[in-house]
């Protein structure tokens, strides 16, 4: 795995009136790793999120990615540059079948729903895109099955293909298994093992198993700052993140 960061976040914060949610961050991000965001709710990482893919602009610092500032792109022009992102909330459109989900999703990022891509090169590029992601998501026995009508699990499936079809080399996933049991957390979680070989991916997800298996390296985030940030056993050893998710600083504080 190259050492060289594709992504880098810089002094980035982000402020709501007095509040600050994301608080002078310096954040890397390495080709090839999955790097996940830990840290009990309202520490700042959905925000992060929202920093690193456009949505929300930073008060103070800056995004580089290879290098170059994101600040005053649009989030389709930052998609365009590689970087694809999935949200909390399942993003699909649940009358269109799984294939139609991925070809808009491919027509959006290749030029617009209603620009070239009607050219019969354009369409078939379009509709080959949607089968790939989908073979790759496991879902080709779904292709023409409405979204509406599949499980939670398979949706969640589904909402990771139609990022991958905007052809992304920077996945951007915040809590893919949100509300799934175990076997559906087991099958998102080994297809973001094989997504490794192609794509690098941030990660934030609370199901600490899927966690410690899958992420080459953590941030942990309290209160908008990063309290720790290194490999997968680093923090899984840390004392200052144990006292963060098991509360001991509170306990001894109370005892």
């Amino acid at each position: 795995m190259s050492q060289e960061p594709i992504l880098v976040t810089q002094g980035l914060t982000r402020r709501f009136g007095g509040l600050v949610a994301v608080n002078g961050v310096d954040f890397d991000v390495r080709p090839g790793e999955i790097h996940a965001i830990l840290g009990p709710n309202g520490a700042g990482k959905s925000t992060l999120i929202n920093l690193l893919s456009g949505e929300i602009p930073p008060s103070e610092g800056q995004v580089l990615f290879h290098g170059k500032p994101i600040q005053g792109k649009s989030v389709r022009q930052i998609a365009r540059m590689g970087i694809g992102r999935s949200h909390q909330k399942t993003n699909i459109f649940p009358r269109l079948n799984c294939l139609q989900n991925c070809e808009l999703a491919a027509r959006i990022h290749m030029g617009g729903v209603f620009g070239s891509w009607r050219s019969r090169q354009r369409a078939r590029e379009v509709g080959e895109r949607a089968l790939e992601v989908l073979e790759t998501c496991h879902l080709v026995h779904r292709a023409y099955t409405p979204a509406a009508d599949m499980s939670y699990g398979e949706q969640r499936q589904l909402q990771i293909a139609m990022v991958l079809a905007t052809a992304p080399t920077l996945m951007l996933l915040d809590e893919p298994m949100a509300g799934m049991g175990r076997e559906e957390t087991v099958q998102v979680t080994e297809l973001l093992e094989s997504l490794t070989d192609r794509y690098t991916l941030v990660l934030i997800e609370h199901d600490m198993d899927s966690v410690f298996r899958l992420a080459d390296r953590i941030t942990v985030m309290v209160d908008g700052c990063v309290l720790e940030s290194g490999p997968t056993e680093q923090i899984r050893a840390s004392e200052k993140v144990r006292d963060v998710y098991l509360g001991r600083h509170h306990e001894e504080a109370t005892a």
